[in-house]
């Protein structure tokens, strides 16, 4: 799904570094160099009217009755709401609410939930699945996406896709104009997160890998009267052009100074750019990354298959991590401090 230039982002850079390794900023700044689902709720509606009429021992008279429908109908509204996100329910056709084009390959893609109330039940860190069948065909092609709207949003989510040259899903979303739909099935956990899990997270991300980061790193930071982590992104991209969720992610640097920093990095930077510029090396990691010696520290890592073999090593399946290899393993990181996406 990455494109072949996406992956060389792993070479020597071109520059020296020129900002603090591992410390944060300890005061605001401006702008910043580091840088099935109906089926279960019928279900429940059926076992609580039994229960409403039944139960003599408890409703023995109508009104009393009348009043346990209630109640259990409002159970049920709420049973719909929670099945969508039961990740077991099967998958949901989504209406496309609405579509904003970014780039001559990339789109946001607003698609509307059941219920105008109802929240996806995405959570950090967790991912969907996507579905269709292309025309002609029996196979179903299913990818995994992580939306970029707020957890907490309602009556919609929103997925940023990046068309690729023969991604039949990536071209497939990128065709689809509002009143169409595509089967969703969610929230899929990936790992799950907990306020201060950790210490201190690494974000290591190349191209669309950015958005479980993203996702990551709202996840922490709006819940910041409780959750302290620190957190340090790691983004390499061939242009600046190419750096998804660019302002968003300098927006959050911005406001969260003393726990984000972000490093860019850029294969083909502009003249004037003052980021990073070559590609993620090791040099670039030992600088900017805890040591492998830190207490309760994560490394996180997502990206074009290349960039996955030079920092951590290829995921061999949903289920299986792999050998811990790559740039981290040359520095000293073990495998249980790493986590591929």
């Amino acid at each position: 799904m990455f494109s072949r230039a996406a992956t060389r982002m792993v070479k020597t850079a071109s520059v020296p570094l020129k900002m603090s390794s591992r410390t944060y900023a300890t005061a605001p700044t401006g702008g910043s160099n580091n840088t099935a689902v109906l089926a279960a709720a019928a279900a429940a509606i059926g076992a609580g009217t039994y229960y409403a009429f039944s139960s003599s021992a408890v409703s023995k008279t109508a009104k009393d009755a009348e009043t346990k429908i209630g109640e259990v109908t409002s159970a049920a509204k709420e049973a719909v709401k929670e099945a969508f996100s039961g990740g077991s329910q099967g998958f949901v056709p989504l209406s496309v609410e609405s579509v904003n084009t970014l780039s001559h390959n990339t789109k946001i893609v607003r698609f509307k939930l059941p219920d105008a109330d109802q929240t996806s039940g995405m959570h950090a860190a967790s991912a969907l699945l996507t579905r269709f069948i292309p025309e002609g065909e029996e196979k179903s092609v299913i990818r995994p996406y992580t939306p970029v709207s707020d957890d907490d949003a309602k009556g919609f989510l929103d997925l940023l896709v990046k068309r690729y040259e023969g991604g039949k899903m990536s071209s497939h979303i990128h065709n689809l104009a509002p009143g169409d739909k595509l089967d969703i099935k969610g929230p899929i956990p990936k790992y799950p997160w907990s306020a201060n899990k950790h210490e201190q997270i690494a974000l290591i991300a190349g191209g669309t890998g950015i958005t479980p980061m993203y996702q990551l790193i709202k996840g922490v930071l709006h819940n910041a009267g409780v959750d302290k982590t620190k957190i340090t992104l790691v983004y390499g991209n061939i242009a600046e052009e190419d750096i998804l969720l660019h302002k968003e992610l300098r927006e959050l640097e911005n406001t969260y100074p003393q726990r984000f920093r972000s490093f860019f990095v850029l294969e083909k930077p502009p003249a004037e750019w003052q980021g990073s510029k070559g590609y993620v090396t090791k040099e670039l990691l030992k600088q900017v990354l805890p040591e492998p010696k830190a207490e309760n520290f994560k490394v996180f890592v997502c990206g074009p298959p290349g960039l996955m073999k030079a920092i951590s090593g290829p995921k061999n399946s949903p289920s299986d991590q792999g050998e811990l290899a790559g740039l981290l393993q040359e520095l000293g990181y073990t495998k249980e401090q790493v986590l591929k996406f």
